[in-house]
């Protein structure tokens, strides 16, 4: 079997224009500016309207994404939409997105890896193009997190916010595209970032909705710590596969989760700040879009040029992680 060469050949991104600051916390939670500034980055979020959902993000990035592809919404054959925020349960969003799109041949379907979900995308989507079976494929990470934040928790409130961004994935010349892929999980750690409810362990009734379960828990602590550890040894062993090392990065875009965990990996891989693409200040923590959207800002910043050595990082819900190495 041959295996061509994928990389991505379009990027596009869409956030919701309602900015949510971290003035506005302060007077919805007992926290403040500095305070939420310090300890993680972020100084705004931005956060869907009431008749705006995940879909609606998607599409928008989607059709950027085609834009800058050349592309046509029939040339895509596959659809993948990373999120832990659907439209509903069933169908999936990325069927919602094929339909609005007009991608009457693609085959679709959502995936759901929380925050690492965008790289376990970029990983499906491209084995199947490399293989022969598909030639262009849109992977999109999406989320509407503030549906599922509980605002009155001044631990997580201050942590998330709403967007997308879509890559296409296609056929490259020899040399460029994706080098390796470095996916993982611990399910021992499931319990310290889930939302409980709604599902067949607890279904919605008046009782599940009162308990909160319905809306996002994490244990703070304990999934830092892990983030710190795991950032870094995946990029590594990402570049590991791919024959590099850490000096070839031209640059990073990791999950815009905290910038104290960016800063740990940076470290890490002996990498300045000008190499890693941070943008968590403006949007916070994105889950399965932060990585798509940084990477698509990147692009439209001129901070990638043909030739790059990109390494794409991220770590979420489940728990899981996963990294990328790919050449511009």
């Amino acid at each position: 079997m041959n295996v061509h060469p994928v990389g991505i050949i379009g990027t596009g991104k869409h956030v919701p224009d309602r900015i949510l600051t971290n003035r506005e916390l302060e007077q919805m939670v007992d926290t403040n500016d500095e305070w939420i500034v310090t300890r993680t980055g972020i100084r705004e979020r931005r956060i869907v309207s009431p008749e705006e959902a995940t879909s609606d993000l998607a599409i928008k990035a989607a059709e950027k994404a085609l834009d800058a592809a050349e592309l046509a919404a029939e040339d895509v054959d596959l659809i993948i939409v990373a999120t832990i925020t659907p439209d509903m349960f069933f169908p999936s969003t990325a069927c919602l997105v094929q339909e609005k799109l007009g991608a009457k041949r693609a085959a679709a379907f959502d995936l759901s890896a929380a925050c690492s979900g965008f790289i376990y995308g970029l990983a499906t989507a491209s084995s199947m193009i490399s293989t022969g079976m598909y030639k262009n494929a849109l992977v999109i990470g999406a989320e509407c997190l503030s549906r599922i934040t509980d605002y009155t928790d001044r631990n997580t409130c201050i942590l998330f916010g709403d967007g997308a961004g879509a890559v296409v994935l296609g056929q490259v010349p020899e040399g460029r595209g994706f080098k390796s892929f470095e996916l993982g999980a611990d399910g021992a750690g499931a319990e310290l970032l889930q939302l409980s409810g709604g599902g067949s362990r607890i279904p919605a009734t008046a009782e599940s909705v009162a308990a909160k379960k319905h809306y996002l828990y994490m244990a703070g602590s304990e999934v830092f710590k892990f983030a710190v550890r795991i950032m870094g040894s995946a990029a590594e062993e990402a570049l590991r596969k791919a024959g590099m090392g850490k000096g070839d990065i031209d640059l990073l875009v990791p999950h815009q989760a905290n910038i104290r965990i960016i800063q740990s990996a940076l470290n890490r891989l002996e990498l300045s700040e000008d190499k890693a693409m941070i943008n968590l200040g403006r949007y916070g923590n994105m889950s399965a879009a932060s990585i798509p959207v940084a990477l698509a800002e990147a692009v439209e910043e001129n901070r990638i040029k043909e030739g790059d050595c990109i390494v794409l990082v991220g770590f979420g819900g489940g728990l899981t992680w996963g990294a990328s190495v790919l050449v511009w």
